[in-house]
């Protein structure tokens, strides 16, 4: 017999689809970039208001594309407050440049950043993170900047019962820090 489709699900979409769901219990409006929404929303099934159709942000275009393509951002008003990118099987590089792209054309931007990957990969996004063209950012390193999640902890947050009443510094409760 042929596996159910919902076993098709990307992994990475399950990772965005979890954290728009932690994101939304915290009452947070969520962004999904275009070619991942549907997947993400019908993954989740969550309540779709709570996902953002335009970014509210006042950026030139060139910031605005970039940030677009983040695959999960939470907002409170018109501020973002945390940004992940999701690497399941993408060279890690990619979400850690758009990372970098971010804080290079905004760098009084205080957002959180996040790389979430598999804990195999744990070692390979600290490596990235700690590249030198990522140690001269005006803002300061990278690495300083942008955390680690694994899936493990983005998983076990999620099921943490009093999210609704928890605020994102939980986050960094999980976070591990490139050394």
């Amino acid at each position: 017999a042929a596996a159910p489709v919902q076993a098709d699900v990307r992994e990475s979409i399950k990772l965005q689809a979890l954290l728009a769901k932690i994101g939304a219990q915290m009452g947070m409006k969520i962004w999904i970039p275009r070619n991942d929404r549907a997947a993400v929303v019908a993954e989740w099934q969550g309540d779709p208001k709570q996902v953002l159709e335009i970014l509210p942000l006042n950026y030139d275009q060139t910031t605005i594309k970039t940030i677009e393509q983040i695959d999960v951002l939470w907002l409170k008003g018109r501020s973002i407050i945390r940004a992940f990118e999701v690497e399941h099987t993408t060279s890690i590089y990619s979400g850690i440049l758009r990372m970098a792209d971010l804080l290079a054309l905004q760098p009084n931007m205080d957002i959180k950043l996040h790389i979430v990957a598999p804990a195999e990969r744990r070692e390979k996004v600290f490596q990235e993170l700690r590249r030198p063209v990522f140690s001269l950012l005006e803002k300061g390193p990278l690495s300083e900047s942008c955390t680690y999640l694994s899936y493990e902890s983005v998983i076990e947050l999620s099921k943490e019962k009093h999210l609704p009443h928890l605020s994102d510094g939980v986050l960094d409760e999980y976070a591990e820090q490139a050394e």
